[in-house]
């Protein structure tokens, strides 16, 4: 079984699948960000770490893939077959006064995996993706597919919606500009040097690399077909858990203060949607924004300044709210003198909260916590990683080398684990969450765009009992996601039944299948779909650690990705988890400046052969991005 090492920090990587009760270093299992972040805390302190991980890909469920490597991560899931252990080597490894405690080798965490391809797929079977390892694309998502179930009743256009926003000016520090942001459009770059999935230099190709459709005929406008999606599938990176970082949150402030943040590269939400009456319309999110707009009175603008104004500072007027905060932030919204369309606005678009079970103080938090992250990179309060949020992970652990050895013991004194490792028997009395997802490959924006390269978030509220408030993130090519003249949508939810049940009507209410009759209409307005993927991942971030059985004190858990948007419930993961085995160090302290460390003689030669086997990393920036080490002012 292979052993990875990995990461210039100390912090090793190796596939297994047993630990034991008595041991004597630091390793965390899996490769999530809540484990990569307590993984490069502990390294940062000193102490030398071991990451322990069963799974082919980085990132567990945080993982980003290309289109062909999410194909077979759907055909894992689809066959549902359980992994058999022939070697027993690890038993004899067992001491006398020890005792085994078994990993699960299957993964849990998803299921209900339905794929719908809509796109036409009249491809040959030795079409594959350029740039590609391996030619085994077609056999591998040709059983995959569901049949294409016709869309229903699709919803009129009712009257417009009156959107707006406020900008609440931020002050501007000098530590605000030390996160690389993408300012212009990156399909004109080259590529990044090391990401998700096994990706390579050979995806540096040029943009006009043709499908085979190209080849032999111009294809009628906006007609994509399933071969081109194939072909061109490393430009996709296509993560499971949709989520984005708020510009002031705790995952942004840890990147800028380790210094992890060079490692990555970023772009801004351009764009806060809203849905109401079967439209889709733009948030104005600057302060000129709001009193440019023409859909909205004086009145109302007034209105809204004032209350958004409260929102910054109600901790300083109790007896505003106070009586209020045993009711909904709905209800709470009503007793401020808004109308209903800046009610909806202000529930929907900018504190994002649910209608009917977020409190009062819930929906003034995070009200609050949206104003107070506006302005401080770029018009919105959001930052997406470029290449997807299996990013994340990678920046505070990437591998380097590849040790092939089995059945050698490792001592340690804890061991981090993700709970999806954890077998039935350990879970038994666990009851489990679940997050319903789906991923759509479009050809167009649900709303037409001024250029292109538009990123939005949109929140579609519940119009039904027992449903839950859906999110949609919507990416473009620029963000390295997608190919050319697509679009890569994500929607996300709290389970209530199968992630198709709960986020179909969304879907409908936005999209149409893609189709070659509707391909000849062009006054069709929704994005057409061209591939959708739904399934449903665990959430087990709410579980607490005495729900598992006869677990060793030793023994710390880790949860999966939760339904939130942000990321501050994997950082606060990794802090509480550092600070209770390392009570007196610091939690991911700022790295020592390179010219005050001293290195002797000895200390010379390790690291002169280890840097001789490592590969040289490919430290370009593309093209309009601002360097991490020469902070730019951004654009707004």
């Amino acid at each position: 079984m292979p052993f990875l090492l990995s990461t210039p920090r100390k912090v090793r990587r190796v596939k297994s699948t047993q630990f034991f009760r008595e041991s004597c270093i630091c390793y965390p299992s899996s490769f999530g960000l809540p484990e990569s972040i307590f993984a490069a805390a502990c390294s940062r302190s000193g102490q030398r770490v071991l990451h322990v991980d069963s799974r082919s890909y980085y990132g567990g469920n945080w993982a980003s893939f290309s289109f062909s490597g999410l194909l077979s991560w759907i055909k894992e899931y689809q066959e549902n077959s359980d992994i058999v252990i022939e070697s027993s080597t690890w038993q004899e490894q067992i001491l006398e006064n020890e005792e085994a405690i078994a990993l699960s080798k299957k993964n849990k965490t998803i299921k209900n995996v339905e794929v719908f391809c809509y796109a036409s797929q009249n491809f040959q079977e030795d079409i594959e993706e350029t740039g590609a390892l391996q030619k085994n694309h077609a056999s591998v998502t040709s059983a995959n597919f569901s049949e294409a179930a016709d869309p229903n009743c699709l919803p009129t256009e009712d009257e417009s919606l009156s959107t707006l926003s406020c900008e609440v000016p931020a002050e501007q520090t000098s530590s605000e500009t030390e996160i690389a942001l993408e300012v212009n459009d990156a399909e004109e770059t080259g590529e990044k040097g090391s990401y998700s999935d096994d990706k390579t230099s050979e995806e540096e190709t040029s943009e006009n690399v043709s499908t085979a459709e190209d080849t032999t005929e111009q294809p009628k406008k906006n007609r994509i077909a399933y071969s081109q999606i194939i072909k061109e599938g490393r430009r996709f990176n296509i993560d499971l858990v949709s989520k984005l970082l708020y510009s002031r949150g705790l995952l942004i402030d840890l990147l800028i203060k380790s210094n992890v943040s060079r490692y990555a590269e970023f772009k801004n939400i351009t764009r806060i949607l809203a849905f109401r009456e079967g439209r889709v319309e733009q948030v104005p999110c600057s302060r000129a924004d709001v009193f440019n707009n023409k859909q909205l009175t004086v009145i109302e603008k007034r209105m809204l300044m004032k209350f958004l104004t409260f929102c910054m500072e109600y901790e300083k007027h109790p007896d505003e709210y106070k009586a209020y905060e045993k009711i909904t932030f709905s209800e709470f919204l009503k007793t401020q003198k808004l109308t209903p369309n800046l009610q909806y606005f202000v529930l929907h678009s900018i504190a994002m909260t649910s209608e009917t079970t977020s409190s009062t103080i819930d929906g003034l938090k995070a009200t609050k916590n949206f104003l107070h992250c506006l302005g401080r990179y770029g018009n919105t309060p959001f930052l997406f990683p470029l290449y997807g949020q299996g990013e994340l992970p990678q920046c505070f652990c990437r591998c380097k080398a590849i040790i092939d050895q089995f059945g050698q013991r490792i001592n340690s004194k804890h061991f981090l684990v993700e709970d999806s490792y954890f077998s039935e028997n350990t879970c038994s009395h666990v009851q489990y969450r679940q997050i319903s997802r789906a991923v759509l490959i479009t050809d167009r924006s649900v709303l037409k765009p001024d250029s292109d390269q538009q990123i939005s978030i949109l929140t579609v509220p519940l119009e039904e009992p027992k449903t839950f408030v859906v999110r949609v993130i919507e990416l473009c090519s620029s963000t390295m996601t997608c190919m050319k003249g697509t679009y890569l949508v994500h929607l996300t939810c709290t389970s209530f039944k199968t992630a198709k049940e709960d986020l179909e009507p969304v879907v409908q209410k936005l999209f149409i299948p893609y189709t070659e009759m509707e391909i000849e209409n062009e006054d069709i307005e929704k994005p057409r779909i061209l591939w959708a993927l739904y399934f449903n991942m665990r959430d087990s971030s709410e579980v607490s650690r005495d729900c598992y059985n006869d677990l060793p004190p030793n023994i710390y858990v880790c949860s999966g990705p939760d339904c939130g948007l942000g990321n501050d419930n994997a950082v606060k993961q990794a802090e509480k988890l550092f600070q209770q085995i390392f009570p007196n160090e610091d939690f991911c302290p700022a790295p020592p400046n390179p010219e005050d460390i001293v290195l002797d003689e000895d200390s010379l030669q390790p690291e002169a052969a280890e840097s001789s086997a490592m590969p040289e990393a490919n430290t370009e920036t593309p093209k309009g991005s601002t360097s991490l080490g020469n902070p730019e002012k951004p654009s707004e």
